[in-house]
């Protein structure tokens, strides 16, 4: 049995994911700021979680050192918190990119502030940040999450090497458009959703469950030799161009 920390746990990933580490037996201290929808997700798996705003670092490192004291040593932590700004640069307004920022690139920082000296001392562990396929390809109108998610994969390739000698692995997972309620607005509508997956090779978007195996896969001790990898689970939409349907 491992012991987890998520940051985003009651998001559509998130709840996959903590569901399925439950069902592998392991225990998963759930973190989030929707109080009512963590205390229903841990009704319901019966673990322990806190309300916490993963930019805010010193409750993030209050609620990880509590944790710790509290279920023992933590084996790995993942960060699913974020947010997503589809607007081209010249409408895009100085507090929405920090906004962007914040959520996304703070957060995944803060997290291996927290953890990473944590399970060094523990004798390593894992850690996984989500990045973005958008990242990776130019997307129209994606130009804020994308230098956000482009600079998660970059700080976490640096910090896998900062802690690799203390046996920490830390690796990214770069999802193309995933239905979830965060990106609701886009797929609920019908047109738009059309032009997703006609974008993606696969000729779908993709589903919480393809991102939560990744990671309960990258999480496992028995993948003790990846670290410093950006992983696309994307339908292809990063890496290649199919023809038309």
């Amino acid at each position: 049995m491992a012991f987890y920390l998520v940051v985003g746990a009651a998001g559509g990933i998130g709840s996959c994911l903590c569901r399925r580490l439950v069902a592998d037996d392991h225990r998963v201290m759930m973190l989030g700021r929707d109080e009512s929808k963590l205390a229903a997700l841990a009704d319901e798996l019966k673990q322990p979680f806190a309300v916490c705003d993963a930019s805010d670092w010193d409750r993030l490192a209050e609620v990880t050192d509590q944790a710790i004291e509290e279920f023992g040593t933590l084996d790995g932590a993942v960060n699913l918190a974020g947010s997503i700004l589809l607007k081209p640069a010249h409408l895009t307004s100085k507090s929405d990119l920090q906004n962007v920022i914040e959520q996304n690139l703070v957060t995944a920082f803060g997290l291996i502030r927290s953890v990473a000296p944590k399970l060094k001392k523990a004798g390593g562990g894992s850690i996984v940040l989500m990045s973005s396929g958008g990242a990776a390809i130019g997307l129209t109108s994606h130009e804020a999450i994308a230098a956000a998610k482009a600079g998660v994969a970059a700080m976490a390739r640096a910090a896998a090497a900062t802690y690799a000698a203390g046996g920490v692995r830390i690796n990214t997972v770069a999802p193309g458009l995933v239905k979830t309620e965060l990106t609701g607005r886009v797929w609920q509508n019908e047109r738009s959703a059309e032009a997703s997956r006609a974008m993606h090779p696969l000729g779908r978007l993709g589903e919480p469950a393809d991102i939560a195996s990744l990671i309960a896969w990258l999480l496992s001790p028995e993948q003790t030799w990846i670290t410093g990898q950006d992983i696309a689970v994307d339908g292809g939409l990063s890496s290649i161009k199919s023809a038309s349907r």
